[in-house]
């Protein structure tokens, strides 16, 4: 098995003119070929070997998704140094505790908003030499001096003069460094989001990138023809295997200016292929049904429309064959419906990976029927992604897919998923004891409970930590619950409760784009958001879609109270991870008003 770097040797030299990553700047879309990529790299490279980064050292990235994110993070890992992602909008307390628990030599920071954030944070820290600003502003107005050191201050440009100077001195100075990089080297220490507690440091190794490089992307079967459009966050595993794979497959890596320029930079880029979280799909699915909700000829032409695409999608799962008037009719639906949804999706997409949180079966289903896979998958940081996929060709939806490569699943007595592969961590950095705690031997210990079907794809029931058991002893999945609600285009997030109670209750936020067309079709007034939660109106139309949610599902687990909150859960105010998953113990403790009113 060879490292990441031996493919990039490899793009250069035989893929030079080959498009390797495309952003836009200032408007307009700019795009580098692999030769001009990899010499991006190189002289990052050199420059961090010039101002004395050793191998092994680490250095600490605040970025949101961008090139440069990625070019540092090969940069590091090819002159053996090792990557430490930081969420740009983790907390000050988060960000303090990743920089001293790794042991950061170097930071690189985005802008000067970041820099802030790095000057705000309590000393003692590590003994920092380096600090780089992405930006070329991000130190300019601000003094050099920190609270606890004074480290080297470059901003990006200087750093790529710096390497390029050193290059023309010695032009293998990186690619010398980067075939020294053995597989059971230190590549990267990836900090868990913190659902609870503090985040915890996930040791990956060159071995555990490769492992799952080569598998994952060995099975989707995407070439150097294809076009990727990235905007997860790269400290994200899952955002930072699209980069990786770029290297490994070879395809265009395009960049998104935002999560909210998505839909409009879908349109520009065209992709054949998107990795994503649930959370975006759900907000495309929302916007599509929002934008035929008040529309009665256009909702009739779509639910026909939807349940002739339910009919082919569920043929092609079982392999069957359409007969003609059914093919008359999904022509006929492609036509006037699904063409049109594709081409506002880029008009190119073969497949969409999904992983990170659980997906709706009923989205997957819908953009299925439409003519989009959404290929789910299913890992954790710790398994350095994937370790079960769909894929375009192998695939059953309400599942995460088939193990792939090397890993071996089993379960344990409760169903727990345990999992041996290459691509699982070494330890939690300079935590023995969480690390105890998470294996069984060989055997990794997910906290997910799932089961293999007769076909042998995985499906997950929940989350171990998570079932809910109500006071009747009764077992109760809330993902189940917070998806099936979801699927609405009215309600934006949902956080399920009843742990130890008598009944199920859940706190609901609103989708404020479809809420306030619903209220401009029933000339509903209001001088706020708060004004619209409060009214009967819209209380009736989420009690509505609950009574729905409920009519699916056994007795035991039906919500039999909930509340609308004025707010939606946001990465900022603390309520989600920067992965977009909602974080249980602070919604708990933050709504506990809310839910004890619920239950009084």
């Amino acid at each position: 098995m060879q490292t990441l770097f031996n493919y990039l040797l490899e793009r250069r030299e035989k893929y030079a003119d080959f498009p390797a990553i495309q952003f836009k700047d200032q408007g307009r879309w700019i795009r580098y070929n692999w030769r001009e990529y990899v010499a991006l790299i190189e002289a990052f490279g050199a420059a961090l070997i010039t101002s004395g980064i050793m191998p092994g050292d680490r250095i600490a990235i605040i970025s949101s998704t961008r090139p440069e994110w990625i070019i540092a993070d090969l940069a590091i890992m090819g002159v053996g140094a090792v990557t430490v992602p930081v969420y740009p909008n983790n907390t000050d307390d988060d960000m303090d505790f990743i920089i001293k628990n790794s042991g950061a030599s170097a930071v690189i920071v985005e802008n000067a908003n970041q820099y802030e954030k790095w000057r705000r944070l309590k000393g003692p820290l590590p003994d920092i030499k380096l600090l780089i600003g992405i930006d070329a502003k991000t130190f300019e107005s601000k003094s050099y001096t920190s609270a606890a050191s004074s480290p080297t201050h470059m901003v990006w440009s200087e750093m790529l003069e710096t390497g390029r100077e050193q290059l023309k001195a010695d032009s293998r100075t990186y690619f010398d460094r980067a075939r020294e990089v053995k597989l059971d080297d230190l590549a990267t220490l990836v900090y868990t989001s913190g659902t609870t507690g503090s985040p915890k440091g996930v040791v990956l190794c060159h071995e555990q990138i490769m492992s799952e490089v080569t598998d994952a992307f060995s099975i989707v079967a995407v070439t150097h023809e294809d076009v990727s459009l990235s905007f997860l966050p790269y400290s994200h595993i899952l955002g930072r295997l699209e980069a990786w794979g770029n290297v490994y497959a070879g395809y265009l890596l395009a960049f998104a200016e935002s999560i909210e320029k998505i839909r409009a930079n879908l349109i520009e880029v065209k992709p054949t292929f998107i990795i994503s979280v649930p959370r975006i799909f759900e907000k495309i699915y929302a916007s599509l049904l929002a934008q035929i909700e008040n529309n009665k000829t256009k909702k009739r032409v779509f639910d026909r429309a939807f349940a002739i695409g339910q009919k082919v999608s569920e043929a092609e799962q079982n392999r069957s064959p359409l007969n003609l008037p059914l093919l008359l009719e999904h022509k006929i639906a492609d036509t006037l419906v699904f063409s049109k949804v594709r081409e506002n999706l880029g008009g190119r997409l073969r497949f969409a990976v999904s992983g990170g949180a659980p997906l709706s079966e009923d989205i997957a289903r819908f953009f299925h029927g439409l003519g989009l896979l959404i290929c789910e998958g299913y890992g954790l940081t710790e398994t350095t992604a994937g370790v079960a996929f769909n894929t375009p060709i192998a695939y059953k939806i309400g599942t995460v897919g088939r193990p792939i490569g090397d890993v071996t699943i089993k379960f344990a007595e409760d169903g727990e998923i345990l999992v041996k592969s290459k691509k699982v961590m070494r330890e939690y950095y300079n935590n023995e004891a969480a690390t105890n705690e998470v294996f069984a031997g060989d055997f990794f210990k997910t906290g997910d409970i799932g089961f293999l079907d007769d076909d042998g794809f995985l499906r997950i029931t929940d989350r171990k930590k998570d079932l809910i058991k109500t006071a009747n002893g009764k077992y109760v999945a809330p993902q189940k619950l917070e998806n099936l609600l979801k699927s609405n285009p009215y309600i934006s997030n949902v956080l399920i409760h009843g742990d130890k109670k008598k009944y199920i209750i859940a706190l609901i936020t609103l989708n404020w784009a479809t809420i306030k067309k619903f209220a401009a079709s029933e000339n509903i007034e209001y001088a706020s958001q708060g004004d619209l939660t409060k009214n009967s109106a819209i209380y009736n139309l989420i009690k509505d879609a609950v009574a729905d949610v409920n009519s699916r599902l056994a007795s035991h687990e039906s919500i039999k109270k909930f509340a609308i909150l004025p707010g939606e859960f946001t990465i900022d105010s603390g309520e989600l991870t920067p992965s977009l998953k909602v974080k249980r113990k602070v919604c708990d403790q933050k709504y506990c008003a809310e839910i004890e009113a619920l239950y009084n």
